[in-house]
């Protein structure tokens, strides 16, 4: 088969008998051979096994365990880095016309983070344990792991010894490598047990500690190892950087982060309304909230809330000048940018790293008056399909003017 556009999800869009099919590990144009590995009423998923007429932009690929037989990790390894930031664009682009209803004015490309180098910028790393013992990655759409001592993502001698060691079959290895070059391991579970209703934590160091340094600017936070952090070394620097131009902010203002995690963007925020301005991050997870309230407990003007985003959402009733949300990948949806909207918030910063939940996002905000200022893409996972996404709105017209 012949395949046409790249689709959301790392496949382009073939037809087969007049069946819409799904193939991954090809390119737009390419003739394949391909493998059915799933079938639903309208659409097959498939992956190309034999490349007949290969793309321009096919190289050999860059992580040596990925492909239709291996890991799921780099499902873009086999494209030039420069026609995959495209590629990526395309589908962005794609994505807002369809489900946003807008089209941005321009053609977009997943802009490299940092140096930009496609192999080796990932610093945080979990992996399963099978029933052999052995640390190892998913295949796409499977519970069968790959065991492997790299992946293209990985820096070199990120996971020297681990592969050689056993661990018990369920639980999770995180490896971390920290802004001061330490390598952190730690094996979570398996779980043992139930504590007030949940698993009893069952967590090893193997080596280093239990928390990892990170550092953006002359701030520092102490992540748990098994916690959230940036994967990519300079995502955090340049999004916060990023965060700090946008938000526009002036002393005295109020600012909002929603999903904050450890507060890295409460930090560029509480720079921008001073001492005398206001702060206030929301997450729902306690180890995140903790961590944000001892990284930012030298800033007066940061509140470190614990809970749901809706349910803190639903009790405030002071306007914010801005508010920047970093949801999961499912989105902020539509509860949530409902009451930004009735809060009156008249600038709001977005992050979406799930192109057709932010896509989603971005038509909700549309909805509610809402206008695209700026829109980046950034390539922040060389080597796969996915980006991250921001977008600046502003509202024509506060409900609370």
């Amino acid at each position: 088969m012949t395949t046409g556009a790249a689709a959301n999800g790392g496949s382009c869009v073939a037809r087969h008998d007049g069946r819409v099919v799904f193939v991954r590990y090809a390119l737009p144009g390419e003739t394949v051979r391909a493998r059915i590995i799933a079938e639903k009423d309208a659409y097959w998923h498939a992956e190309a096994v034999e490349i007949l007429e290969p793309s321009p932009d096919r190289i050999a690929s860059l992580c040596p365990i990925a492909g239709p037989d291996g890991a799921g990790c780099c499902d873009l390894a086999f494209v030039e880095p420069e026609a995959a930031r495209t590629l990526k664009g395309h589908v962005v682009f794609n994505q807002l016309d369809r489900i946003a209803g807008y089209q941005p004015d321009r053609a977009l490309r997943a802009e490299p983070i940092g140096t930009g180098e496609a192999t080796g910028w990932r610093t945080r790393v979990r992996m399963k344990v099978g029933f052999d013992c052995r640390a190892g990655y998913h295949r796409y759409r499977s519970s069968e792991l790959v065991s492997a001592p790299n992946c293209g993502q990985l820096p070199p001698g990120m996971l020297a010894g681990v592969n050689d060691r056993e661990f018990p079959p369920g639980a999770e290895v995180h490896v971390v490598i920290d802004d001061n070059g330490r390598r952190h391991v730690v094996r979570a579970g398996p779980w043992q047990g139930r504590r007030r209703g949940f698993p009893r934590p069952n967590v090893e160091v193997l080596e280093g500690g239990r928390e990892a340094l990170q550092r953006v600017g002359d701030r520092t936070w102490r992540i748990p190892v098994t916690g959230f952090w940036q994967s990519h070394r300079d995502a955090a620097r340049v999004y916060s950087e990023l965060v700090g131009a946008w938000a526009d902010l002036a002393p005295g203002m109020t600012a909002w982060d929603l999903y904050g995690g450890a507060g890295l963007f409460a930090a560029a925020l509480a720079q921008g309304v001073g001492e005398i301005g206001q702060v206030l991050t929301v997450d729902m997870s306690r180890a995140a909230s903790r961590v944000a309230a001892a990284a930012l407990s030298d800033l007066p003007q940061v509140t470190a809330a614990n809970g749901s985003v809706r349910r803190v959402l639903s009790g405030l009733r002071e306007r914010p000048d801005v508010t920047v949300l970093d949801p999961p990948r499912a989105g902020a949806g539509k509860e949530v940018i409902a009451l930004l909207a009735e809060a009156g918030t008249p600038r709001v910063i977005h992050f979406g790293c799930e192109v057709a939940a932010f896509a989603r996002d971005v038509g909700l905000y549309r909805q509610h008056g809402f206008a695209v200022e700026e829109l980046r893409v950034f390539d922040a996972f060389p080597l796969t399909h996915h980006v991250e996404c921001v977008a600046l709105l502003t509202a024509a017209v506060s409900l609370r003017d």
